[in-house]
């Protein structure tokens, strides 16, 4: 069972046609970046999707720009469901697995609001897994702002996880095999819930698949969710992956 927050609707669009993905975006205290992220999901290439974005509970103008975005944008996506938590969560995982939760397609695409999308993201994506029975799709990623470069160029290897995390949360994910694993694990120093993730998916037999082309953007900045938990508490962090599955071998100095 997925572990979520309570929380209130803030905003709700019913489309006319039936999507196979949807988009989810965890959304907290990026108001100076969550409007670029709106906008490339936007101009998205594929022709029917929803989006459900989850607000954990901003301090700063977040949620109105969200919510104004949603009123005057909306319009060329198919549902759009905008809530909030009644309070944060202090991380990732609830935002993330309250989407999964929400979501009625088969597929989601996980988003975090500081992040962008290239146009044919969605699309890509969504036949890479329609022509496999992975369960994961994702992209080569573009590392921009304060670092430059690209990540997530490497074929899934269940071994290679023992050792290193390479795969981001910006990926097409079948929510069922989410529901499978218990979605996004709760991590008291948060930052590598997606390598934990995979590490899940590893323990199913499950796998990814790479769609060889830079589809994703993802933003290094100070108040990303690396530089303000996983880089101060990294060894913590390694700790509680290595406790949840031992198998893992990675090693800090």
């Amino acid at each position: 069972m997925l572990q979520t927050n309570a929380h209130h609707l803030i905003f709700e669009k019913l489309g006319t046609q039936k999507a196979v993905v949807t988009v989810c975006i965890s959304l907290y205290n990026y108001a100076d970046h969550v409007l670029a992220t709106l906008e490339s999901v936007h101009r998205q290439t594929l022709d029917c999707f929803d989006l459900i974005i989850v607000d954990d509970h901003s301090k700063d103008q977040s949620l109105n720009i969200a919510l104004s975005w949603c009123e005057n944008r909306s319009q060329r996506l198919n549902n759009v469901l905008l809530v909030q938590h009644d309070r944060n969560s202090g991380g990732p995982s609830a935002p993330r697995n309250k989407a999964i939760s929400l979501a009625k397609t088969p597929f989601v695409f996980m988003l975090d609001a500081d992040n962008l999308l290239y146009p044919r993201c969605l699309e890509r994506c969504l036949e890479a897994l329609e022509e496999s029975d992975a369960s994961m799709a994702y992209s080569i990623i573009e590392r921009f702002g304060g670092e430059t470069g690209i990540m997530g160029n490497e074929l899934w290897d269940a071994n290679m996880f023992a050792y290193r995390t390479y795969i981001d949360t910006m990926a097409l994910i079948r929510k069922e095999s989410l529901e499978a694993v218990g979605g996004y694990s709760y991590m008291k120093f948060y930052g590598w819930e997606d390598y934990d993730l995979c590490c899940k998916f590893v323990e199913k037999d499950f796998y990814g698949v790479l769609v060889p082309e830079i589809l994703g953007r993802y933003r290094v900045h100070k108040q990303s969710i690396t530089q303000l938990s996983a880089i101060p508490n990294l060894k913590e962090i390694v700790d509680i992956i290595k406790s949840a599955h031992p198998w893992v071998k990675i090693e800090i100095q």
